[in-house]
C-alpha cells in the first residue's frame, strides 16, 4: 500500500502512461465530439474531481472556445429535477468511480441522449460502464486517502481532450514535457521549507485566478484534509469583493501563479497583502523573477500557463505533506475521512 508521499512521488510515470495512450483513447473521444457537436460541456465531480472540473472550465474555454458548466448533482438525487442536456456533452469526474451522484448525473444524460464521458482511473467501476465513453486515467492503485497522482492524470487527461480537440503543435509540444517538469518539482522538495512555517497555525488563505483558480481550491483542500488547517480558497476578483476585510496582521495568504494574462494581478494582490502584513506566501511557475522579501518559490517549469496547475499542484501536495508532518499529524490517516467517499 503507498502512502501519500510516495504516490505523489509517482506522478511523473503516470503522466508518462497516460501520454503513451492519448493517440488512441482521447482521439477517439474528441472525434465523438466533434461529430456531436456540442454547444458546451457539462462536468459532474466531487471533491478534488471537481476542482479538475473547475480546470476543465478554463481550460476548454480558452483553448476550445466551449462554454463549461459544474453541475449540481443534488437536483438529480435530491430534487428530482434534472436540467435539459440538449445541445451539451456530460462528463464524469471521479477517481474511483463509485461516487453515485456524479454516475446519476451521467445516466440522466444517457437517458437525454446526451453525448456521455467518463474520466476514472477504476475502468470496471459504475461510472466507467454508465458512460458511453471513458478515458482511464492509467494511475494505478491509489490507497492515500489525499487524492495526489489521480488528480493530476485528471487535469492532464483533459489537457489531453482539449488538445486532441483543437491541435496545436506548440501546446502538444508542451504536453510531452509534462513527466520532466513534474520531476523537477519532486526534486525541489527541499526549497519548500521556508513556507512550511507559516502555514502551522490554525488557518490561511490561498488565492488563484484562471487555471490556477482550480489549484488553489485544490492545494486548499489539501492543507484541510492532511493538517486540519482551516484553509479558504478564493478567487483574486472575489476576494477583493468582500472577504479582504479578513486580512490582518501576520494573517498566512498564499497566492499562487502560473502567470499568463493573470499574472499581474495577482502580483497586485501579494503587494497589497505584504503592504497590509499578512504572511505573504507565493507558489509560482512563470519566468519572472521570485520576490525575496517574501517567501516564494518559482518552479519555472517553462510550461505554459494552462499547464501550470500540473506542476503547482505537485508543490501543493509536498507543501501539504510537510505541514503535517510539522504538525505532528499523519497524512496517511486523516480522522473521519476514507478512500472513497459516496455522496447522494
Amino acid at each position: 500500500m503507498g502512502s501519500f508521499i510516495e504516490e505523489i512521488a509517482e506522478q511523473p510515470a503516470v503522466a508518462e502512461r497516460l501520454l503513451a495512450r492519448r493517440d488512441g483513447t482521447a482521439r477517439k473521444i474528441a472525434a465523438r465530439i466533434r461529430e456531436v457537436a456540442p454547444h458546451g460541456f457539462v462536468i459532474a465531480a466531487r471533491g478534488s474531481s471537481d476542482h479538475a472540473a473547475l480546470y476543465a472550465k478554463y481550460l476548454f474555454g480558452v483553448r476550445n472556445r466551449a462554454i463549461v458548466a459544474l453541475a449540481a448533482p443534488s437536483l438529480f438525487t435530491h430534487y428530482g429535477s434534472a436540467p435539459s442536456f440538449a445541445g451539451h456533452c456530460v462528463i464524469g469526474i471521479s477517481q474511483s468511480g463509485a461516487s453515485p451522484d456524479v454516475i446519476a448525473v451521467v445516466e440522466e444524460a444517457n437517458r437525454q441522449g446526451a453525448l456521455s464521458i467518463a474520466i476514472t482511473n477504476q475502468p470496471e467501476s459504475r461510472l466507467a460502464k454508465a458512460a458511453q465513453l471513458l478515458l482511464p486515467l492509467e494511475a494505478g492503485e491509489e490507497w492515500s486517502v489525499p487524492a495526489s497522482k489521480t488528480y493530476t492524470a485528471s487535469l492532464l487527461a483533459l489537457a489531453i481532450i482539449s488538445q486532441e480537440l483543437d491541435s496545436d503543435p506548440g501546446f502538444g509540444s508542451a504536453l510531452a514535457r509534462v513527466p520532466e517538469a513534474v520531476s523537477r518539482v519532486l526534486d525541489s522538495k527541499s526549497q519548500l521549507a521556508p513556507l512550511v512555517t507559516p502555514l502551522t497555525g490554525p488557518r490561511a488563505i490561498v488565492l488563484g485566478r484562471g487555471y490556477n483558480l482550480a489549484t488553489a481550491e485544490e492545494i486548499a483542500l489539501k492543507l484541510m484534509e492532511t493538517s486540519y488547517l482551516l484553509a479558504r480558497a478564493w478567487s483574486v476578483a472575489d476576494f477583493e469583493h468582500g472577504p479582504i476585510a479578513l486580512v490582518e496582521p501576520g494573517l498566512p495568504m498564499m497566492v499562487v501563479s502560473g502567470g499568463g494574462p493573470v499574472g499581474g494581478g495577482l502580483e497586485s494582490i501579494r503587494h497589497r497583502l505584504d503592504s497590509a502584513g499578512c504572511r505573504v506566501l507565493e507558489l509560482r511557475d512563470d519566468i519572472g523573477a521570485v520576490d525575496r522579501s517574501i517567501s516564494s518559490l518559482n518552479l519555472n517549469s517553462g510550461l505554459p500557463e494552462a499547464l501550470t496547475p500540473i506542476t503547482l499542484a505537485v508543490a501543493g501536495q509536498l507543501l501539504a505533506h510537510a505541514v503535517a508532518v510539522a504538525r505532528g499529524i499523519d497524512p496517511d490517516r486523516p480522522r473521519t475521512l476514507n478512500k472513497v467517499t459516496r455522496t447522494w
